[in-house]
């Protein structure tokens, strides 16, 4: 960066400027003259414009006698000088006077800023000290040049050229002006580590924030160097290590260089690895005598023979010490202590808990909050003023507050009170942006074509609260959605939520029939614990079914009362003749030939809209090591819902979903994942078949949506998927990186393993208004359109109910894209049903911008 000044006004004017530190040496060499070092009576004023004499004089402190001697001079002559109102301050003493001569430093008309592009005038005026109407100071446009390098540098632009001008104007001011030559951006060419030898250079690039340049860094930040985020980058690099058994891990150094020819930085980590250690004994020792340490022994996460885990060892001390409080120990402090076996690669742990100093909470004072309210950051913590201090619980209600995400800095430190034994918690926080508009667009082989519009906001009205809007509209598939959550129900740390929405999903090529479902749902969150949470819920819904009319006119009856007679063209009356008479039986048959969508179809659209109402929970268990990208932990998700309470149908409908993932080797993430549910019937109405489970490539890829299980197999028919009560499903897959790509394509490949099935359609499979029925003993239908089926000739629903376990193998690519997630698999099934639709080739993505 190159920092100048500019003077426009002449030579005096530049002369004066960097005469500024001879001015302030001589003055002192006038003051050590003989004639200064007499004591004097009164002070003279001169040369001064706006700040008053009196205000000159105040600066002077007579001594003992009411006379200035020799260090009462200096003092006010250096007091005056640190004042910064002065280009240029001298004292004399004449016959017993103090004389002191100033020249007023200008006052600052106006502070503007040239050539700033990427950062607005406010954000630099917020952040340079030398203000309009203010005394201008030399070394303080000098600090506020630095100052606006700074801000440019923590953005990426190291380039950055900042130059003030100072511009005379009459009566004493001057206009401030600093020109701004922004550069480029200046990107990280490389990451390297030395020193690993446990995790690849691949792995441990996952772990931090600082990325390489790449072609598509423009749509993200992490390839800009900063070094905030490399100090950071360190600090996650230790914690990874430290969670992975390296007890002794140091990272000695991050190392950056800006390498000229490459026009971009080269960053460096320097691991010092260590041993990985196990658990080899976990012990409790309590001084507190009416405390037993082993009663705590239920809370710690860190087992015998497991590997050494410094998180789970945090997370366990500050539970114990909150179970202590909750006991009445108010001031129990625990210490775990572990002590190495070297040679065994092994560590015991104790945990050393003791009565820690009896200190209370004197206040809590909040600043930098300017729009989120004081009550939704203070029912974060725990603890309030009076209450004892624990920095178990201010550490929590610490990451509470950071996982708010409504700040981009959360520190709460501690200072002394009004006594010892009061502290004073400081909650420093700087807020960012919580509201979100996004467009995003995608593409499937299911939906389609999709595009969603959104607008949300996580900190509605500085509360707390979530709201959300959204309108979607694609090829296949349209609704709208309004999402609001209260995180705090009554103060209570319980979440409220509901939605209400509206979902439209049109005919394609895998189902012939469309929905429209119109409701509203409440629900309730708790978190029981950090990796257990329930959520309890009531669904009120209604759903109607569309079809074109070819496909809803099959009608067998000609003496039916409820249905007009009206058969299609192709329709064929007993006897094999077209002329729309009926034999013997009064039947006038096969009206299936021009084609009609399934039985349960065409009665679920007969009986007009469903009302579903409904209640159910959901347990989710998660210890997946990151939500977004997870290489090791489990992810369960059980989930109940019964229909029955009032509206138009009653189910009880069960499910559950696992998911582990394993780190393998050479970085090769294994993912285990079974699935499984049931549909009960309850009561005495039959089972929908909206209400079954539909499965395709979800449970098993290689297949299309809707392409697996009970299928109608009616002759003309549309050979609708009618759903099953029962599925299952296992697979495994192996992930891994493309190693000779750059980490930032965010490529993986993908080899799978899939196998499962969907079973035993319990829906309707008669519909006597329309002469479709099934009689005992009946036989299948022909596929001849222009025969007449024989007598005892099946009419009703005829489906495919083989018990066939599907499965597949596939391969699959798998890019976190700067335009989000998109996953591309081609599978190729082993076994399937006789009607199963295959799709070998899947697609999804979409993005937001």
């Amino acid at each position: 960066m190159n920092v100048g000044m500019r003077v426009r006004g002449g030579l005096l004017a530049a002369l004066i400027m960097f005469a500024m530190p001879a001015a302030a040496t001589l003055a002192g060499l006038l003051v050590s003259s003989p004639a200064a070092a007499q004591n004097v009576n009164t002070i003279e004023v001169q040369g001064n414009r706006r700040v008053e004499i009196e205000t000159i004089r105040s600066y002077f402190k007579p001594g003992p006698g009411g006379k200035l001697d020799q260090a009462a001079m200096d003092d006010g002559l250096k007091a005056l000088i640190e004042t910064g109102l002065f280009q240029d301050v001298r004292i004399n003493t004449v016959g017993g006077h103090l004389v002191v001569s100033v020249i007023e430093n200008p006052v600052i008309g106006k502070v503007a800023f040239e050539g700033n592009k990427k950062i607005k005038d406010e954000q630099l005026s917020a952040e340079v000290q030398s203000k309009p109407r203010g005394t201008l100071s030399r070394p303080m446009v000098q600090s506020d040049a630095q100052r606006i390098a700074d801000i440019y540098r923590h953005s990426g632009r190291y380039d950055i050229r900042v130059t003030p001008e100072i511009i005379e104007q009459p009566n004493n001011r001057v206009d401030l002006i600093f020109t701004i030559v922004e550069g480029q951006k200046t990107g990280v060419k490389e990451v390297e580590f030395i020193g690993n030898r446990a995790y690849s250079s691949y792995r441990l690039k996952d772990i931090i924030k600082t990325h390489e340049s790449n072609l598509l860094s423009f749509l993200g930040g992490g390839d800009v160097y900063d070094p905030d985020r490399v100090e950071a980058d360190r600090d996650l690099i230790r914690r990874f290590y430290l969670k992975n058994g390296y007890a002794d891990v140091q990272v000695v150094a991050a190392l950056t260089e800006y390498d000229p020819e490459r026009k971009g930085f080269l960053v460096s980590f320097k691991i010092e690895e260590g041993q990985q250690y196990r658990v080899a004994a976990v012990n409790f020792e309590s001084s507190i005598a009416t405390l037993d340490g082993n009663s705590l022994k239920s809370f710690s996460r860190v087992y015998v023979g497991s590997l050494y885990n410094a998180e789970a060892l945090e997370k366990s001390v500050e539970e114990m010490q909150i179970e202590a409080s909750r006991r009445g120990y108010a001031f129990a402090i625990v210490r775990p202590r572990g002590d190495r076996n070297f040679d065994a690669h092994t560590v015991s742990i104790t945990y050393a808990i003791d009565e820690g100093p009896r200190t209370y909470i004197e206040r809590i004072n909040i600043r930098g909050n300017t729009r989120t309210r004081d009550y939704v950051l203070r029912r974060e913590f725990d603890i309030s003023e009076g209450d004892a201090y624990n920095r178990a619980l201010v550490d929590r209600a610490e990451r509470r507050l950071k996982n708010l995400d409504y700040f981009k800095s959360v520190k709460i430190t501690a200072e002394p009170g009004s006594s010892s034994d009061r502290v004073i918690l400081l909650v420093d926080l700087e807020e960012k942006s919580t509201g979100d508009f996004s467009v995003s667009g995608g593409y499937s082989t299911t939906d389609g074509a999709l595009a969603e519009v959104s607008v949300s906001e996580r900190n509605f009205l500085g509360r707390g609260l979530f709201a959300k809007a959204s309108v979607t509209y694609g090829q296949y598939a349209r609704g709208l959605s309004l999402s609001y959550v209260d995180p705090y129900l009554l103060d209570y740390r319980v979440a409220m939520g509901i939605d209400v929405f509206y979902r439209e999903q049109l005919p394609n090529s895998y189902i012939a029939y469309g929905t429209k479902t119109i409701g509203f749902s409440p629900r309730l969150g708790f978190q029981l614990r950090e990796d257990l949470s329930l959520q309890v819920r009531y669904s009120l819904y209604q759903q109607t079914v569309s079809l074109p009319y070819y496909l809803d006119n099959c009608n067998n009856t000609t003496n039916n009362p409820l249905l007009a007679f009206n058969p299609s063209p192709a329709f064929v009356a007993g006897g094999g003749d077209t002329t729309g008479a009926t034999d013997a039986s009064g039947m006038g048959l096969w009206c299936y030939s021009d084609g009609e969508a399934s039985l349960p179809i065409r009665k679920e659209l007969a009986g007009g809209a469903a009302l579903t109402s409904s209640v159910g929970y959901s347990l989710d268990y998660n210890t997946l090591d990151n939500n977004k990208n997870p290489t090791d932990g489990l992810l369960i998700d059980w989930k109940q819902d019964f229909a029955g309470v009032g509206g138009d149908v009653a189910y009880l409908k069960s499910a559950i979903d696992g998911k582990y993932y394993s780190p393998l080797v050479a970085d090769i993430v294994g993912l285990a994942h079974i699935q499984a549910g049931i549909l009960n019937h309850v009561g005495s109405n039959e089972l929908r078949m909206l209400d079954q489970f539909q499965m395709g490539p979800n449970l098993v890829r290689g297949f299309a949506p809707n392409g697996i299980g009970p299928r109608d197999i009616n002759p003309f028919g549309t050979m609708d998927a009618i759903g099953g009560t029962k599925y299952w499903g296992a697979s495994y897959e192996l992930q891994m990186p493309f190693w000779f790509l750059p980490k930032e394509v965010g490529l993986k490949g993908a080899l799978y393993a899939d196998a499962g099935g969907l079973y035993d359609y319990q829906g309707p499979t008669n519909w006597a208004a329309t002469g479709e029925v099934n009689v005992p003993g009946c036989i299948p239908p022909t596929n001849s359109p222009t025969k007449a089926p024989a007598s005892g000739t099946c009419l009703g629903l005829q489906y495919d109910s083989g018990n066939t376990v599907r499965s597949s193998v596939g391969v699959g690519l798998i890019w976190a894209s700067p335009f989000g997630p998109l996953r591309f698999d081609y599978a190729i099934p082993l076994t399937k049903g006789k009607y199963d639709i295959v799709q070998q080739f899947k697609f999804g993505g979409g993005t937001s911008f």
